[in-house]
C-alpha cells in the first residue's frame, strides 16, 4: 500500500469534535506531524473533502494524547487547530471542549487505572502549560456515556465530566492581563476602541458590542453577513495580538497564528433567541457574549474563552466587569448563539495582581468512531507540504 495507516479515535467534546491520537502514533519530527495531521483533515482545502475534517472550526481540532512523565499529571494533551484552508496547525491556543474528551479517553484506552464510580484524570495541557482536573464517571472499566448533564449546543444529554482548570492566568503571556492594563485604547479603521485584553486559559481581547455597531444578540448568520464587520473584529484580534507578542506585525496575525489571541464581543445581559429559537432570559445570565474562532463566528461559546471572559468579568475596570456593572459572583452565566454557559470562577491575591484559583465548568463527551485513518506516505517526507511558519512546533516526548 501506499499510504500509511495510523490508529484513531473519533469524539466529541463538548461543543467540539475531533480526532483523538496517541503521540506515539504520530511521526516526532513536528514539520512532518503537521504534514500529516493536514492529510488526516484533508486540508487545506474549504471542504476538506479528502480528509475527516468537517469544513467548520469547531470540528477541525485535533487532539494528541500520551502518558505524561510529569509527577503531578497522568497525561499530556496537546490541542492543534487545524486550518481549513492554509497548511497551518496551530497550537497557539487550546481547546475546553476537547479537553473534556480526554479523560474518557484516558480511561477507554487504558493510560489511567479506572476507579469507580468517578476516576479523577490530570492532564497537563502542553499548549498552556496548565494542569486540568477532568472527574470522569466510569462503570465497568469504562467510562460512563449516558447521563442527565446537558450542555447548549450538543442535542440531547450525557455522563457529567465536571473540569477544573487551575491556575489558568497568564497562559500564554505569563501575565493576566498581558500588557499591564486592565483597558486600553487602540486604533481600529482610524478610530479610537477601548478594550480588554485578558490571558487566562487562553488570551482573549474583549470589546464591546455598540462599540463595533453590533447589538450584541446577533446570531452567526448575522455576523457572517456582514463583511465589513468581520474585517473590523479581525483588526482587533490582530492589533492583540501584535501587542501580547504573537506576531511583530498585526498584518501577519491572520496568517501566522490564526487561532489565538481570540475576539469576544460582550454586551450587558438582555432578552433574545438561540439559533433554535429558543428564549433566553436575562434572569438567566450575567452577560451575552459573542466569540470569533479562526475568523468565523462561533456556534456556541468556547471553553477556554469562556474561562477567561469569568475572569475577566471579575477583574476591576475590564470592559466584561463594567458590561456586568460590577456585580459578577463566583458563578458566571453567558448568554451565547446557542444557549448558556456556566463557570465557577475563583479569584486570590497574588502579589499586586490575581491569580486564579478555580475555573470549573461541566461538559459531556462521547467516543463516536474508533479505528484507522490512512494518510499517503507521500506526506510523510519533510517539505512535502509547505508549511507556514510557527514556532515554536511543540516537540513531542
Amino acid at each position: 500500500m501506499d499510504q500509511e495507516r495510523i490508529r484513531c479515535v473519533f469524539m466529541r467534546g463538548g461543543t467540539s469534535r475531533g480526532a483523538y491520537l496517541l503521540e506515539g502514533d504520530l511521526p516526532r519530527d513536528p514539520i512532518v506531524r503537521d504534514q500529516v495531521l493536514l492529510a488526516i483533515y484533508g486540508s487545506p482545502d474549504r471542504r476538506q473533502i479528502d480528509g475527516i475534517g468537517g469544513a467548520d472550526p469547531l470540528t477541525s481540532k485535533v487532539a494528541i494524547v500520551g502518558r505524561s512523565r510529569r509527577p503531578d499529571a497522568d497525561v499530556d494533551y496537546t490541542f492543534g487547530q487545524v486550518s481549513i484552508t492554509t497548511p497551518l496547525v496551530d497550537y497557539n491556543s487550546s481547546c475546553g471542549n476537547m479537553a473534556a474528551g480526554i479523560g474518557p479517553f484516558a480511561v477507554d484506552e487504558g493510560l489511567v487505572p479506572a476507579d469507580e464510580p468517578i476516576t479523577r484524570v490530570r492532564i497537563y495541557h502542553t499548549n498552556i502549560r496548565k494542569i486540568i482536573v477532568a472527574e470522569v464517571p466510569v462503570h465497568d472499566g469504562k467510562a460512563v456515556v449516558d447521563g442527565d448533564c446537558r450542555i447548549a449546543g450538543v442535542p440531547g444529554s450525557g455522563a457529567r465530566i465536571l473540569l477544573d482548570f487551575q491556575d489558568v492566568g497568564g497562559t500564554t503571556s505569563g501575565r493576566l492581563l498581558p500588557t499591564g492594563r486592565s483597558q486600553e485604547e487602540m486604533q481600529v479603521g482610524g478610530r479610537p476602541l477601548s478594550v480588554s485584553i485578558v490571558d487566562a486559559a487562553v488570551p482573549v481581547v474583549f470589546v464591546r458590542a455598540q462599540d463595533v455597531g453590533m447589538t450584541g444578540t446577533e446570531l452567526p448568520a448575522e455576523i457572517l453577513a456582514q463583511p465589513d464587520l468581520l474585517a473590523r473584529l479581525e483588526e482587533i484580534r490582530s492589533r492583540a495580538a501584535e501587542r501580547i507578542g504573537l506576531v511583530g506585525d498585526w498584518r501577519q496575525a491572520t496568517e501566522q497564528t490564526p487561532s489565538s489571541p481570540k475576539v469576544h464581543v460582550v454586551s450587558p445581559r438582555t432578552a433574545y433567541r438561540t439559533v433554535e429559537g429558543e428564549p433566553v432570559s436575562p434572569d438567566d445570565i450575567d452577560l451575552v457574549g459573542r466569540a470569533m474562532a479562526m475568523q468565523k463566528p462561533h456556534g456556541t461559546y468556547a471553553v477556554t474563552g469562556g474561562i477567561c471572559a469569568g475572569v475577566a468579568a471579575r477583574l476591576p475596570g475590564t470592559v466584561v466587569n463594567e458590561v456586568c456593572a460590577g456585580s459578577a459572583g463566583d458563578r458566571i452565566r453567558i448568554g451565547h448563539p446557542a444557549g448558556t454557559i456556566a463557570f465557577e470562577i475563583g479569584l486570590g491575591p497574588r502579589g499586586d495582581d490575581f491569580a486564579v484559583t478555580r475555573a470549573a465548568l461541566e461538559r459531556t463527551a462521547r467516543r463516536l468512531m474508533d479505528g484507522y485513518v490512512f494518510v499517503p506516505r507521500s506526506r510523510f517526507v519533510p517539505g512535502a507540504v509547505p508549511l507556514i511558519r510557527q514556532e515554536p512546533r511543540p516537540v513531542l516526548d
